[in-house]
């Protein structure tokens, strides 16, 4: 597996095939992704998540019907097979084997804390049901199949709405602490953590009501629309009751945050000067329309000729996926199998040779974080670790004493019996049942010099 450290940075974004695409996937995901594409440095992943529709669709027609659809789309966006990874996410066997490894160290407490776990079970309660009533143990595990989509491939990006920051900190916190289980003592970084990516002003599109444009509201923009019901959509969108010639307010209006989401800055401040001004409700439609529908224009008539041709779709998506698991998941997942012990059982001895030799690993200094959402650090010499640190609230804290320890050596360390060992006068954490301080000091002073 190539380090993933070492590489173009990796992009991902994906779609859940449940319904037909819309203008707030195209604003949120599609659109920034394609422009992303084709960045120097940058690898992009675009994948069809199907596997995540099952969740919450039990139409197998509608789940194909929606498939084609999406992929429609991203290819009419623009999108170039030919120079980025295009895949069903249901072709890719090592997603599902990875999620079940990420199962087995992800924190349930973690889990507990999901958005949308959270909003089902607080549904339930509001309506005098048990807590779990009609909750799948897919609609649980979601956080789960997302991370194993990101961390397969290694992304370094992930393109979300602020609502799916969370999944990707979820990502965060599997990937880190897969590396920490099976990575020692040498330390191996199986998984690269990936960052959220939020274009603030459109990241989440309001739709037709004011609440979030999702098909599970109802409240869409087909990106396919044709022009008449494009015009007829828009000019429904809720309003307030200002009459033509009274300030309105931008911030508050779902016509304005839209029509930014498609405006360069200049039309953009030439609207919010014309709110001031008084404009109509009408005329801000108008606009809208316009503006949108000069973008969107080209991308139909792609859209309605791909549409018309699904077994060329069909092909391409297969043959990004045979490529994408030959370069990448099918050796990770090698990779990762040996890790946890899924082995030949030929190559026991090879195995504890291996293990022989990391025990005289250099020391190292490794962060991660635990199940009670803290951040710790730690102190290891191939398998040995000498010194564990206390919980802090954030990886910068843990960071900084890490940074500390590095710049300064042992210099401030010192060992209070029944105390714990102390960076000057803070106590950062405690020794190993079989460690002494002068391992650590050794050990510490071995980080600086190879720093050095």
């Amino acid at each position: 597996m190539n380090d993933p450290k070492s590489r173009k940075t990796r992009v991902l974004t994906g779609i859940t095939t449940s319904g037909t695409p819309h203008l707030g996937n195209y604003v949120g995901a599609i659109r920034p992704a394609v422009a992303a594409s084709r960045q120097a440095g940058v690898e992009s992943f675009y994948f069809l998540a199907d596997l995540h529709s099952l969740i919450k669709l039990q139409s197998p027609e509608r789940v194909q019907r929606s498939t084609l659809e999406i992929a429609a789309a991203w290819l009419a966006a623009g999108l170039d097979p030919a120079h980025v990874w295009f895949y069903r996410q249901s072709d890719i066997p090592e997603i599902p084997e990875l999620t079940w490894l990420l199962t087995c160290v992800a924190g349930k407490g973690i889990l507990n804390r999901a958005h949308a776990y959270k909003a089902a079970v607080d549904k339930n309660r509001a309506e005098g049901e048990d807590d779990d009533a009609a909750i799948t143990a897919g609609l649980f595990m979601y956080p789960v199949l997302m991370a194993a989509d990101i961390l397969v491939f290694n992304a370094n990006k992930v393109p979300v709405g602020r609502d799916q920051v969370q999944h990707i900190e979820m990502a965060r916190d599997f990937g880190q602490r897969f590396n920490h289980l099976y990575g020692e003592p040498a330390g191996k970084e199986f998984f690269a953590l990936p960052e959220a990516v939020i274009e603030e002003h459109v990241a989440t599109l309001p739709g037709l009501d004011g609440r979030k444009m999702s098909k599970s509201y109802d409240n869409v923009i087909p990106l396919s629309a044709s022009r008449e019901e494009l015009k007829k959509l828009i000019f429904s969108i809720v309003t307030d009751s200002k009459a033509p010639g009274e300030a309105k307010d931008p911030g508050g209006s779902n016509v304005f945050q839209l029509y930014q989401a498609f405006a360069g800055a200049e039309e953009t401040a030439a609207m919010r000067q014309a709110y001031a001004d008084g404009i109509g409700w009408g005329d801000a439609k108008q606009k809208l329309f316009e503006r949108i529908d000069a973008e969107i224009a080209p991308l139909r008539e792609r859209y309605e000729s791909l549409i018309a041709a699904p077994q060329r779709i069909e092909e391409q998506l297969r043959d990004g996926a045979r490529r994408v698991r030959e370069a990448y998941a099918t050796p990770l997942l090698g990779e990762l199998r040996e890790a946890v012990g899924l082995r030949d059982l030929s190559r026991t001895a090879q195995w504890a040779k291996k293990a022989s030799a990391a025990k005289a690993a250099a020391p190292q200094l490794k962060q991660y974080r635990e199940n009670d959402g803290r951040f710790y650090f730690k102190l290891v010499q191939g398998e040995r670790t000498l010194l564990q640190s206390i919980g802090f609230d954030s990886p910068k804290d843990a960071g900084a004493r890490i940074a500390q320890l590095k710049r300064e050596g042992g210099s401030l360390l010192h060992h209070a019996a029944g105390e714990g060992v102390h960076l000057g006068q803070e106590l950062i954490g405690k020794l190993a049942e079989d460690a002494a301080l002068e391992e650590v000091l050794a050990a510490v002073a071995a980080l600086v010099e190879a720093d050095a």
